[in-house]
């Protein structure tokens, strides 16, 4: 099995270059036997970055998810199976998206908390991000008050701990929020990742995330657009 360190390395700012080898290659893509690359999903684009022996170097592209994490490489032939590789993430990048998913945790908690809107859907970029959220009545809808809200979490120098729970303990708390898709994460898979931002958020998610709401930066509204009946998407960038 690949050792995945995204899922138990917390906070997910600064990532320290790691070195492991390379187990094998799927097409261009390089499968390393431990990595600490974030894979593209949950709305969290995956990490980019540099993969370099004493000798050869290649551009890691946005690493994909899978039963193994892919490493898709600008120049794969000039590594072989075996080698042992030095990789450093794209810091800017992968601190933006970490900032940007904990934010999100905090628009939709609020959402829900204020209006009771749900939210269906997200998608992270470095310079802004967006929320669709589902409302019974999207008119109660204030995206200053959604704003506030958000930014007055973000100053309460809140803590963000990293639990692993089982499914049990999960479906059974009462303040667990997002657990819908539970139904497509296989049986086998016993023990999820979940993220608490403590007093405010509580759900199963595998993205990576600040220790302390202290280190996101103020959020500002963007747009709004409707996007059918019920769904508005909220998109916001940091100050």
């Amino acid at each position: 099995m690949q050792e995945k360190l995204h899922m138990t390395i917390h906070p997910g700012i600064d990532p320290p270059s790691f070195e492991t080898s390379i187990r094998g290659f799927e097409d261009n893509n390089a499968i390393l036997e431990s990595t600490y690359f974030y894979p593209r999903g949950g709305g969290q684009p995956g990490d980019m970055g540099i993969l370099s022996t004493e000798n050869s170097q290649s551009t890691i592209n946005e690493v994909l998810a899978g039963e193994m994490i892919l490493h898709p490489l600008n120049n794969h032939e000039v590594f072989n199976v075996g080698d042992r590789v030095t990789c450093h993430i794209d810091t800017k990048r992968r601190n933006a998206h970490t900032m940007m998913h904990t934010a999100q945790h905090i628009v939709s908690a609020q959402a829900e908390d204020l209006w009771g809107a749900e939210t269906v859907g997200n998608q992270l970029t470095v310079d802004s991000s967006r929320v669709d959220l589902l409302f019974e009545d999207k008119e109660v809808f204030d995206p200053d008050e959604l704003v506030h809200a958000t930014n007055s979490i973000i100053s309460s120098n809140i803590d963000v701990n990293i639990h692993e729970w089982d499914r049990k303990r999960i479906l059974d708390h009462e303040q667990m929020r997002h657990t819908k898709f539970m139904h497509r994460i296989p049986d086998s898979i016993e023990i999820l990742r979940v993220v608490e931002i403590e007093g405010v958020d509580l759900c199963p998610c595998a993205g990576t995330h600040v220790s302390n709401t202290s280190i996101i930066p103020q959020i500002r509204f963007q747009t709004r657009k409707n996007k059918g009946k019920g769904r508005i998407r909220f998109s916001y960038t940091f100050e």
